[in-house]
């Protein structure tokens, strides 16, 4: 969990990549929408194509080059002409939502504003000109919690019956001195990667954990039967309580890009060269024998550095080595030995959170955002990396299941 600022570590993508892919992709669903908006009140005044509608007093006359200002860049874009029907030629008709995207103030505001809060451009008609004509602040901010609202519940409460969990990560953001939003994210057979819900309290306690848990539980998301649930964490105890006060079997890997973070906070600068090198050895270890042999140099390297350090290291105890002694593909390493890709999800909440200047802890405010904000990150979801290999995740992990229950059968005898 981190509070506001993010520092890149090994193993983590480029803020400044994904900065330009997130702004590039608002750019693009902006001019889809635009699009779709403006063809709506064009047919809405004309008819569709090839169809004249009955009543109609306007017509299509073509297109003439134009421009739009979006997220602060000048886009060249074709602008439909509607002529009215009346007279010999029919004066040229002003399309209102041409007009609202002309002027940068008010179609930043309504449709970034309406696009940031997770609105398809399928359902694009909705957002009329009457709606998002941005008069007044008072109208937009309504907009905006109407369309978040409707997010809040496709978040919280949407079924989760049909995921084939294969990894389970958790992990929480700060939002303010009071508010801390604990999010779980899953991973299924395929390699996708799916946002199921989050709770917000006071602090990333086990309490609010639970309840996260068991509310994902009553939404459909099973465990599976045959094989063991894998878990990756950053270390929080009080979510490894209650992770496995529900899922009691599940293999908990600890986040290796965090605990390279604790230890390199007990040593001075001219270490993390070295330190960076043999936890980059670990991570591209295959089997538990030679991710052994890796911790155990670095163990060797922190004997004689810091005695705290060394201690952090030797915390995480068999939790570090978990994925590796599954004996599965190292191909998947990069995705499911830390929790990075819940941690890029909250790269990009933070830049649409980032406008917030108070949170109001009595509201729902925190809910409306976070639920805007991760159904935006969603929208970007790929598949991890190295999900041709999943196959062989899943067998090493049906095979720890039978061990693991013949051992306890053993035991019972």
């Amino acid at each position: 969990m981190k509070t506001d600022t993010y520092k890149n570590v090994p193993g983590q993508e480029d803020s400044g990549q994904i900065a330009s892919e997130f702004h590039e992709y608002i750019r693009e669903q902006a001019r889809t929408a635009l699009r779709a908006l403006v063809e709506e009140e064009v047919r809405e005044l004309c008819g569709g194509y090839h169809r004249r509608q009955n009543g109609a007093t306007c017509r299509r006359a073509g297109s003439a080059p134009s421009h739009v200002r979006i997220g602060g860049v000048r886009e060249s874009m074709s602008r439909p002409r509607v002529r009215s029907r009346e007279g010999d030629g029919g004066s040229e008709v002003a399309l209102k939502s041409w007009k609202l995207a002309k002027d940068p103030r008010e179609w930043e505001v309504a449709m970034m504003r309406a696009i940031l809060c997770g609105v398809s451009t399928r359902k694009v008609k909705a957002l009329r000109e009457s709606e998002v004509k941005g008069e007044s602040s008072s109208q937009l901010s309504r907009l905006w919690q109407r369309k978040a609202a409707e997010l809040v519940v496709e978040v919280q409460q949407s079924d989760l019956s049909g995921i084939d969990l294969l990894v389970l990560m958790l992990d929480a953001v700060v939002l303010s001195g009071g508010l801390v939003a604990t999010v779980a994210l899953a991973i299924d057979c395929e390699g996708r990667k799916h946002i199921l819900g989050f709770r917000v309290g006071s602090s990333e306690n086990e309490e609010v954990c639970r309840d996260l848990l068991e509310e994902l539980s009553q939404r459909g998301l099973k465990a599976p039967a045959d094989r063991s649930l894998l878990a990756v964490l950053d270390g929080s105890k009080a979510l490894k309580k209650a992770l496995l006060r529900l899922y009691p079997k599940a293999v908990v890997q600890r986040c290796l890009v965090h605990k390279e973070r604790n230890i390199r906070g007990y040593l001075p600068w001219k270490h993390w060269k070295r330190l960076a090198e043999l936890f980059k050895a670990l991570r591209r270890c295959e089997g538990g024998d030679a991710a052994k042999e890796a911790a155990e140099a670095i163990e060797a390297f922190l004997r004689d550095k810091n005695a705290q350090a060394r201690e952090s290291f030797e915390e995480a105890g068999e939790e570090l080595l978990a994925l590796f002694r599954l004996n599965g593909p190292n191909t998947l390493h990069l995705s499911l030995l830390s929790t990075n890709c819940i941690e890029n999800v909250f790269k990009n909440l933070r830049r649409h959170i980032g406008r917030v200047c108070r949170w109001r802890e009595e509201t729902r405010q925190a809910d409306l955002w976070l639920a805007s904000g991760l159904t935006l990150a969603a929208k970007g979801f790929r598949k991890i990396q190295g999900h041709q290999d999943i196959s062989k995740l899943i067998r090493a992990l049906e095979a720890h299941h039978r061990n693991a229950k013949e051992s306890s059968e053993s035991n019972e005898v």
